[in-house]
């Protein structure tokens, strides 16, 4: 390999390509897992919190030997599917609609769950079985918020992730460069999936629940990882939805992703359009992001 190659944020020199494979042929024994920790701690990768990024690291690795860089030991574990451990622990759902004005709801709870695991078991099996997307669950820096009613019914789930490597209309916004972004985009984090219950019918909750969380969102992320985050971005199938709740909600709406899949590498994959949505939580974003 001759120069510099950036794989989840981080920049890659031939000595840095030559000492993993020392790792890998020095420890035949090593799983990936072993191998992305040994990684971490060599390299002092850690979040701002001082947990090591060995999901990243691991990720990184994969990554290197798709591109045939390096050679991984066999993986030791088949993933489990996830989405059949979801249909065995399918809720019990009271479908009874639920419709008036949002004063009717009463006092709405708005919590972020990702610590609580009996409340997340509720979380991942609405997303699995009513969000067109499903769920597979999350790897990386993520938080997700649950709405219920005085009651403990579940409203809505909201689920904040990794925001995209690439996007031309957010990169443009923004104004930074490859650099800035590899250094600073974990300041950002994706909408990846908003659920409210398919039974109700309520004006203007979803706009109520989008403003609730976004008012805490950067500090829930400073106090479980140790950083705020300056901008959130969010990507929404046009053929099915309007963007809404987005627009009542005063996000900006950039343009279009130019139907291309971040593992389409030689163009050839197709996938649906979506409208580019940005909600800045600082007014100091963009001197943030192009530090």
């Amino acid at each position: 390999m001759s120069g510099t190659i950036v794989l989840q944020g981080r920049h890659l020199e031939s000595a840095d390509i030559l000492r993993i494979r020392d790792l890998i042929s020095g420890n035949p024994n090593w799983s990936r897992r072993r191998l992305s920790e040994a990684l971490c701690v060599e390299w002092e990768w850690r979040n701002a919190s001082g947990q090591m990024k060995d999901m990243a690291a691991r990720s990184l690795l994969v990554k290197l030997q798709d591109r045939g860089l390096i050679e991984l030991p066999p993986r030791r574990q088949t993933p489990s599917n996830r989405m059949a451990y979801r249909r065995t622990s399918q809720q019990s759902w009271d479908t009874a609609p639920i419709t008036g004005t949002l004063g009717d709801l009463g006092p709405l709870t708005v919590q972020e769950i990702s610590q609580d695991s009996t409340a997340r078991i509720r979380f991942a099996a609405a997303l699995s079985e009513f969000h067109y997307l499903g769920y597979r669950g999350t790897v990386g820096e993520n938080l997700q918020y649950t709405v219920t009613d005085t009651q403990n019914r579940l409203l809505a789930c909201l689920l904040f992730g990794s925001a995209a490597w690439k996007c031309q209309s957010r990169d443009e916004y923004i104004g930074w460069n490859p650099d800035q972004r590899a250094r600073n985009l974990p300041l950002l984090t994706n909408n990846t999936r908003y659920l409210i219950q398919p039974w109700i019918r309520v004006p203007h909750l979803s706009s109520w629940i989008l403003g609730r969380v976004l008012r805490r969102l950067s500090e829930d992320w400073q106090g479980k990882y140790g950083h705020p985050i300056a901008l959130v971005e969010t990507f929404v199938e046009r053929e099915r939805f309007a963007g809404t709740s987005y627009k009542a909600s005063n996000w900006l709406c950039l343009g279009t992703t130019t139907g291309r899949s971040r593992q389409d590498r030689r163009h050839t994959i197709q996938v649906p359009i979506k409208d580019v949505y940005l909600y800045p939580l600082d007014r100091r974003f963009r001197q943030e992001l192009a530090a």
